[in-house]
């Protein structure tokens, strides 16, 4: 069975900007591409798992989360990074549907396991927020990072709190 490393996006891989679509607004997060290829070199598959309300909400469609999402796997792959799936949530229970795929519900990491061969016992959830976290324990991992630079999360289910990427390279 595959190991996983599930990333959100917004506050993990890109700095956090309110309803990010556009190219020229994303700023990778420092240390992102040495994570991941650690993580790679250590055999485990990476995927990005992420709300996305904006959708829901009107302030942009999927076809631009598309295109933002394909320029930013071309970034990670000049990294010589290949993320293997990106899974998205549009929805909002109070715009759109009630769904099993919104974090903290564990329907993308599960969808992931069941495509991949995903034991995810031995995955790992990076997330900036606790929903990032409990979508994780909801999925039976047993590892789970809460990235916090700002160190404002007091109390967390994480299996740590980190503030910065490279505390999860030994």
């Amino acid at each position: 069975m595959v190991k996983a490393l599930f990333l959100d996006r917004d506050g993990v891989i890109n700095v956090e900007k309110d309803y990010l679509y556009k190219i020229e607004d994303f700023e990778f997060i420092d240390g992102i591409f040495k994570l991941c290829k650690y993580y790679l070199e250590l055999g485990y598959k990476i995927f990005i798992v992420t709300n996305q309300s904006g959708i829901a909400r009107g302030y942009y469609t999927d076809n631009d989360f598309n295109i933002l999402t394909s320029w930013m796997l071309e970034r990670f792959k000049k990294e010589g990074i290949d993320i293997s799936k990106v899974y998205y949530c549009s929805h909002h229970p109070n715009i759109s549907v009630e769904c099993d795929c919104r974090k903290p519900k564990p329907g993308m990491l599960i969808q992931a396991a069941k495509e991949f061969n995903i034991d995810l016992q031995h995955s790992i959830i990076l997330g900036d927020k606790e929903r990032d976290i409990e979508a994780g324990l909801n999925a039976g991992l047993l590892e789970t990072y809460l990235f916090d630079e700002k160190s404002k999360i007091k109390n967390s289910k994480a299996t740590k709190v980190i503030q910065k990427l490279e505390e999860l390279i030994c």
